[in-house]
């Protein structure tokens, strides 16, 4: 059988410690390379084919969300597993939308990370089951309603920098230097907005930036 590959990445050692511990009781699995930020992750991969990278959603200088939409675009056959300490269906939401394939929150049980690993490696995606109230009852309520019972912001805080930067008449270039991210990244946080707003021209995202109270009228 062969070797299943696994990049740890987060910014506390000792919590990457106990993560490698439990992923490699089972002997099938190896951690090959630690990343302690976002833009270190990045650089492994130019060196290291991980089979998953098990990911922090709050990583430094390049957060987990970010870090993953990058990663699935540069390297989509590689899987992504999220950990979070937010126990949010709007956080799965984005998560989700920017193409991981599973979520754990970190007051999970250790078992569920090997349990989260698995289910992944079977080509399934993995959901907290500390998630599932909050699930089950936004499903209820929609079903209800019609609407969801999650007010969710259509923006995570990157796509809202990424937007307040648009109306302040930034280009793509200019973006990704002052966010530090790449312009493909760029590129994909625009699309994705206008997607959500279902807004097509520039012109229209300004003023539902200045409607939002990201920016003020010039």
């Amino acid at each position: 059988m062969e070797t299943y590959n696994i990049i740890l990445a987060d910014d506390h050692k000792l919590l990457r410690h106990g993560i490698k511990q439990i992923i490699e009781k089972n002997k099938a699995i190896k951690v090959i390379a630690e990343a302690g930020d976002g833009l270190e992750l990045l650089k492994l991969l130019a060196t290291h084919s991980p089979d998953m990278i098990v990911l922090d959603i709050a990583m430094p200088k390049l957060r987990g969300i970010e870090a993953a939409i990058e990663i699935k675009m540069l390297h989509p056959h590689i899987k992504i597993l999220i950990l979070s300490m937010h126990k949010s269906l709007q956080y799965l939401h984005h998560a989700l939308s920017a193409g991981v394939d599973g979520y754990l929150l970190k007051e999970d049980a250790p078992r569920e990370l090997s349990s989260a690993i698995d289910t992944i490696r079977n080509n399934d995606t993995y959901i907290s089951p500390l998630m599932s109230k909050e699930l089950n009852n936004d499903i209820a309520q929609s079903y209800r309603t019609g609407k969801s019972s999650t007010p969710f912001e259509p923006l995570t805080l990157r796509e809202r920098e990424v937007l307040k930067l648009i109306s302040e008449e930034k280009s793509n270039k200019d973006i990704a230097e002052l966010l530090n991210i790449s312009l493909a990244t760029v590129k994909h946080h625009r699309a994705a907005i206008k997607k959500k707003l279902n807004i097509r021209k520039t012109a229209g995202l300004v003023k539902y930036a200045i409607r939002k109270g990201l920016t003020t009228p010039g």
